[in-house]
């Protein structure tokens, strides 16, 4: 049988390595404010002595809201039709409303009942969430649409995972940085004044995709609207919009293709959240016998050099998608990761800390893997979705594929808490932990990564859009409703 056909990116479909950069930037912003609401609310455990479980629902449950507020963002995102485009107004609003409100979540009153935080954080986070869902959405639609190229969508997410992995080389030092009393008095003096400076940054970088990108399904996207939604009476468009909502998230949640690559999203970046919070405390109380500060320490050693790893195995894994297939070059990915969590169970060592290093650049294969692999093969499902619906859905399916996402961080939240009371931890016992919660801290945080990964390859072993029938999907859509052609006058 012969070799399946390579095909070779046409000039007009590359997209600049100015823009490139550009929309990366936004993936920077979406990494940051991801990283910093969930690594920084280990202070209200240690900072403020919050129970760990009430700590993991805080995480959880504002999320949760996520479920509606996500595809509802989506659905208004592909069917808005202004002079600016579909994302980029949204995107532009959003990046201001997440940094204010993120910056004023963690202005915590001093003093204050366990209680009085608890909801005081509830509140906050669904406020700041909103405004993230706002920007976010947009975002992820927008870089489904910037080419309509197989091979080019993948180099245009390595590009942008490469670059929101800068949020992960300073982001594992936000425990050292709140900690530091060279710094602050305390970690919640230390939280407060870290999210300002994250405020700042995100709405000085979240507005840039929105000042100098462009839609290139715009005009498409907007023909194929329903003329009578768009042009009938106020009141019979709205239920017509409602009605179309449901049927549009109905019509994408029944998309084997989507439902594959979210299982698989779910399961890998579930696992790898459940522990990245397990990991902390496994380096503190096992690996530096309950020094926190030298433990935080180690903690940014690990993250910086995960970080630093994963540009190299984005880099690796862009060029390996497009020599090899981006399903195969998922299955390798995520078998050198399991191998990474593996190793932990031997590195992770009180005798020689430094052993803790030593999987970190394996490990890094897990999301670096799964973040440039998957948007890709997202923006290729969009199309396939076209062909069936007539439809630009882009923010429909991106919305609730990182809703996915955001739903396995809120279970691992909540299940870490969990996990972590399970294994008998007492933050009041400092360093003398038993040798029980200890080798529990362990277990989970070597075996249960590797299950969900494992669960996951077999997930995508069936992902039925390969280059050829990526291609010949977009040859029927051109010859349907023409070529997507970016209007630099928009």
């Amino acid at each position: 049988m012969n070799p399946p056909t390579h095909h070779v990116t046409a000039p007009e479909d590359r997209i600049s390595f100015g823009k490139r950069l550009i929309y990366g930037l936004g993936g920077l912003i979406n990494n940051l404010l991801a990283a910093a609401s969930g690594g920084m609310m280990i202070v209200l455990n240690l900072g403020l002595g919050m129970n760990p479980a009430l700590v993991g629902w805080l995480g959880a449950l504002p999320r949760f809201t996520d479920a509606l507020t996500d595809p509802m963002m989506g659905f208004i995102s592909d069917r808005t039709n202004s002079r600016w485009g579909r994302r980029r107004p949204y995107i532009f609003i959003g990046a201001i409303a997440a940094g204010l409100s993120f910056a004023l979540l963690w202005q915590l009153p001093g003093g204050q009942s366990e209680t009085f935080y608890f909801v005081w954080f509830l509140v906050g986070s669904i406020i700041f969430y909103m405004g993230y869902t706002i920007f976010a959405t947009p975002w992820v639609a927008l870089g489904y649409e910037l080419t309509p190229d197989y091979h080019e969508r993948t180099r245009l997410m390595g590009t942008q995972n490469f670059l929101s992995q800068l949020a992960y080389v300073v982001s594992p030092w936000f425990l050292w940085i709140m900690t530091y009393k060279g710094f602050f008095d305390n970690q919640v003096d230390g939280a407060a004044g870290l999210a300002i400076i994250i405020a700042v940054v995100t709405i000085a970088i979240g507005i840039l995709p929105a000042i100098f990108l462009r839609e290139r399904f715009k005009k498409i996207a907007v023909a194929e609207i329903d003329k009578e939604a768009r042009q009938g009476k106020v009141a019979s468009a709205f239920w017509k919009n409602i009605i179309e909502f449901f049927k549009g998230f109905l019509e994408t949640v029944k998309s084997g293709p989507f439902l594959k690559l979210g299982l698989a999203t779910f399961l890998v970046f579930n696992g790898f959240i459940l522990v990245s919070s397990f990991q902390s405390y496994v380096i503190i109380y096992y690996v530096c016998g309950g020094a926190q500060n030298l433990g935080a320490e180690y903690v940014g050693y690990a993250g910086t050099v995960g970080a630093v790893s994963t540009f190299v195995v984005i880099t690796f894994v862009t060029w390996m998608a497009t020599k090899i297939g981006k399903r195969r070059a998922f299955f390798v990915s995520t078998g050198i990761s399991m191998l990474g969590y593996a190793l932990k169970w031997v590195c992770y060592n009180p005798n020689y800390p430094w052993l803790i290093i030593l999987p970190t650049p394996l490990l890094a294969f897990s999301l670096g893997g799964l973040f440039t692999l998957m948007p890709s093969m997202m923006a290729d499902v969009v199309d396939l979705d076209e062909l069936k619906t007539h439809e630009r859905r882009e923010g429909m399916y991106g919305s609730i594929f990182w809703w996915v996402v955001k739903l396995g961080m809120s279970l691992a939240l909540v299940g870490g808490g969990y996990l972590l009371n399970a294994t008998g931890f007492d933050v009041a016992l400092e360093g003398n932990q038993s040798g029980e919660t200890l080798f529990l801290m362990r277990v989970f945080d070597v075996f249960v990564p590797i299950v969900t990964s494992a669960i996951a390859i077999w997930a995508v072993v069936t992902f039925p859009i390969t280059e050829e029938r990526a291609y010949e999907v977009r040859t029927a859509l051109e010859q349907r409703r023409g070529k997507a052609i970016a209007d630099s006058n928009d």
